[in-house]
């Protein structure tokens, strides 16, 4: 049985709730020395810049000792350093804790606010925000949210329990409950079990559904509406986690959440800093037994969706409040 490489502690800080970058070189490869391989692995990045970061000491081997531009290539090594970040709009909503304890930070996420960094979404997250928010560095996500839905996620304070809490979702041991504004329709029958096979392929925006066995389950429920013409809201429960899964669902429903970019037409990217017209989809809740702790526990968001509560305001032209 092949031995799991270890990985190394990071040698340099957190920065700004940030993670520095863990690059691991390839155990095989053409390069001579590490920036040969740096230059080739990072050729998205303008010109210069590995040989800028060589030169400044910022890229670091897991002794902490700068890389020098001649080091030679040696397999398997590791390597860390901060990227530059460009400047990013902070998304203007609180980021509210529901709950903290020892083990775990459950929080309330704002729309517009990624969970985690990634692409152009970094130190504007609600990991980073958290991070520097409480001064807990080992803060971890649990599962994540779309970031353009709102409600509740959990994030691990010890990454040793980390495991635990993110084999819940895995073994599908948290019931979890979501909340969504879309048209209504009288001839559609409710409640009901939507049963699919979902595909989401790499670099696609749109998720599709497709013929097969299903891997994704969804109850939808009615919970109120305001008559033909009017919007609905939905009581919706995922027993599965694919990705997009509820707004896939709810638009082979033909009722598309209402502020969806991609269901059931994609649309272009709204430009950076436009927070109006947030999607109309919540966590509501979650509830799980603690494998830690054993306690019992129910989380409830306490935010409210804009187009149910105030339709023309989320409709209008002004900034929108998730």
């Amino acid at each position: 049985m092949r031995r799991k490489t270890r990985i190394p502690p990071a040698p340099l800080p957190q920065r700004d709730g940030v993670d520095p970058v863990r690059v691991r070189l390839p155990a095989e490869g053409p390069w001579e020395t590490v920036r040969a391989h740096l230059v080739a692995r990072l050729s998205g990045a303008p010109p210069g810049v590995v040989d800028g970061m060589l030169a400044a000491g910022r890229i670091v081997g897991a002794d902490g000792r700068a890389v020098a531009p001649d080091d030679p290539y040696v397999p398997g090594m590791y390597v860390w350093f901060h990227r530059e970040l460009p400047a990013e709009v902070p998304v203007p909503f609180p980021l509210e804790v529901v709950y903290r304890d020892a083990h775990l930070v459950v929080a309330d996420k704002p729309h517009f606010l990624a969970t985690t960094p990634r692409g152009g979404h970094i130190t504007e997250t609600a990991l980073a925000r958290l991070r520097r928010e409480l001064g807990v560095p080992t803060l971890s996500p649990a599962h994540r949210l779309d970031r353009l839905t709102a409600g509740l996620v959990l994030f691990t304070v010890r990454p040793e329990e980390r495991g635990a809490y993110q084999s819940l979702f895995r073994d599908r041991l948290v019931r979890k409950e979501y909340e969504a504004v879309a048209p209504y329709d009288p001839s559609l029958a409710l409640p009901r079990t939507v049963r699919s096979r979902i595909l989401k392929e790499r670099g696609t925006p749109a998720a599709r559904q497709i013929a097969g066995e299903p891997n994704a389950v969804t109850r939808v429920e009615l919970a109120e509406h305001r008559g033909p013409g009017g919007p609905a809201r939905y009581r919706l429960i995922p027993h599965t986690g694919q990705t997009h899964q509820l707004r896939v669902h709810m638009n082979a429903l033909g009722v598309p959440i209402l502020g969806d970019p991609l269901y059931p037409v994609v649309l272009d990217p709204e430009p950076a800093g436009d927070f109006r017209r947030p999607l109309q989809l919540l966590a509501r809740r979650l509830e799980f037994t603690d494998p830690v702790t054993g306690t019992e526990h129910r989380f409830h968001s306490g935010r409210v969706l804009t187009a149910w509560s105030a339709y023309q305001e989320w409709a209008g032209t002004g900034p929108g409040r998730p």
